[in-house]
C-alpha cells in the first residue's frame, strides 16, 4: 500500500459518503463511502509508519564499516 492508494480510497469514499444521495436495494452507498474513507486513512497511516521505519533503519541503524589496513608496508 502506498500513500497514493490511501488518498484515492479516501477521495472515492468521501464522494460516495457525501456526494451520492442514492440507495441501491441492498447497499447503502453512504456507509460504503465511510468505510472506504476509513480504509484510506488507515492505508495512509500504515504507509507513513513503514516509510518512517525504513528511513530510520537506513540512517541511524547498525552499519558495519570495513577499513582495509595493510601491515606489511614499512612506515618509514
Amino acid at each position: 500500500m502506498s500513500i497514493g492508494l490511501g488518498v484515492f480510497l479516501m477521495a472515492l469514499g468521501l464522494i460516495l459518503a457525501l456526494g451520492v444521495r442514492d440507495r441501491l436495494s441492498d447497499f447503502d452507498l453512504s456507509m460504503i463511502g465511510w468505510v472506504l474513507t476509513g480504509v484510506g486513512a488507515l492505508a495512509i497511516v500504515v504507509s507513513v509508519m513503514v516509510a518512517s521505519m525504513r528511513t530510520r533503519r537506513g540512517v541511524g541503524g547498525r552499519t558495519t564499516e570495513y577499513v582495509e589496513r595493510r601491515d606489511d608496508i614499512d612506515p618509514l
